[in-house]
């Protein structure tokens, strides 16, 4: 190779590196988009699908308005959605989405605050086709949004899905609303139908300063929230969330729930499993930080009560963990591994006590093995101590298995705050 070659390869070189830093790298000062709600997107079963008259002839929503709200995590003056059609049948067709301050601030009203509703677009345009398998986001819109709030977002549907396989989030603790007709720009929906659902709404981010970030929840209804309150935003992550807000710290953390009741992370369950779904709903989201792990007692509950039976669940688990943690490391995000919690008294628990052996050995790996960036003991403080397979009776839903929001509190507050500082 010539001298000139050799200056023009290294060059070219060079301009490759600056090019891909540009690309790859934003400055340390710059804006980014944060994540600052987000629900699992997952197939709607038959008994969670809009109330009738909403689904009939095998179209979902056709002349529909659907009215939901959101619990937000980090605020901020522009904002921008992301809607899923992951699971659908068919594309689906929007024809209107609008953003507003739900009535008094609250979750789970069919009225909006007069004066606050703000048009969505998508390239330039009120309407948009997602098709089958694809999510879209949005264009930015200014819309002044503060931490912790309640975001109203009413999408209008005028052909509807023409499927009865669906996208939606079925455990939202949120009541939602249903009306015939298009309502986008009106303050209330009066004689609308309430479900307690989400649909096709599957993310809000936020544009903020480069301290901002997030931490993702991967679970299932324990921080789904199967236990707390309707429209009372009391899960562990919503309660972990207002604890970080306090603390001067951890203020600008958003808190990301990606759990789903029923979830499993190995294989069954309800939805697709942890495994299945880490690349779209940890990795692909924007502006994470962390990830704290803490599902596993599906898989447990679900696997032969044997010795045998508890010892193959309990290798898988610390295998599918494992893997997340390699997968999740690869993109510079730290993960946390939380104690599974105890079950005794519910039907995953068994005479001879096999699920609380594979519990009791996952958790110890949790613990012991160095291979989580930190450990949140989660077990140890939802526990009684004079009963330790079983939940405390003050935290206890009920079923023995799920929280109830004292409970879920108590999880909460077993975070430590300095493992989710961004200064």
């Amino acid at each position: 190779m010539s001298r000139t070659s050799s200056i023009i390869g290294l060059a070219a070189a060079a301009a490759l590196v600056v090019a891909s830093q540009a690309i790859g790298s934003a400055p340390a000062s710059a804006e980014r988009w944060v994540h600052t709600w987000a629900s699992m997107p997952q197939l709607t079963e038959s008994s969670n699908m809009p109330p009738a008259p909403f689904t009939q002839n095998g179209v979902v929503m056709a002349n529909a308005t659907l009215r939901q709200t959101v619990h937000v995590s980090v605020g901020g003056d522009q904002l921008r959605l992301r809607f899923s059609n992951a699971f659908g049948g068919a594309p689906l067709p929007i024809t209107a989405v609008t953003v507003a301050q739900p009535r008094g601030g609250q979750a789970g009203v069919n009225a909006v605050e007069p004066g606050t509703s703000r048009q969505v677009t998508f390239h330039g345009k009120t309407s948009t086709t997602i098709q089958k398998g694809a999510q879209t986001v949005s264009d930015p819109i200014s819309f002044p949004l503060a931490a912790q709030a309640n975001l109203t977002v009413t999408t209008y549907l005028a052909q509807g899905q023409a499927s009865t396989s669906i996208t939606s989030h079925p455990g939202s603790r949120t009541t939602s609303h249903l009306l015939a007709g298009n309502h986008v720009r009106a303050d209330a929906m009066s004689g609308s139908t309430p479900t307690d659902h989400w649909y096709f709404l599957s993310g809000v981010e936020v544009l903020s300063g480069p301290t901002a970030a997030a931490a993702v929840v991967l679970g299932d209804s324990l921080t789904d929230g199967r236990g707390s309150t309707t429209n009372g935003n009391d899960r562990w992550p919503d309660q972990l969330l207002a604890r970080l807000q306090s603390q001067p710290d951890t203020a600008d953390v958003a808190v990301i729930n990606q759990a789903a009741g029923g979830n499993s992370v190995l294989r069954g369950g309800l939805g697709p499993t942890a495994l299945s779904r880490l690349d779209r709903d940890v990795l692909a989201q924007s502006g994470i930080a962390w990830l704290v792990v803490f599902e596993g007692v599906n898989d447990i509950g679900g696997s032969p009560a044997t010795d045998a039976g508890q010892r193959q669940v309990a290798a898988e688990l610390i295998d599918a963990y494992d893997q997340i943690i390699v997968q999740s490391h690869a993109q510079g995000i730290r993960v946390h591994g939380a104690t599974l919690t105890p079950f005794g008294g519910n039907g995953y628990d068994d005479a001879a006590g096999h699920h609380d052996q594979a519990r009791q050995a996952v958790n110890t790996w949790i613990r012991t093995s160095g291979r989580f960036d930190a450990v949140i003991d989660f077990d140890q403080a939802v526990r009684d101590p004079a009963q330790p397979r079983r939940l405390r009776a003050a935290y206890d839903s009920g079923d023995h298995l799920h929280l109830n929001p004292t409970g879920y509190r108590a999880l909460a507050d077993a975070v430590p705050a300095h493992l989710l500082t961004t200064t």
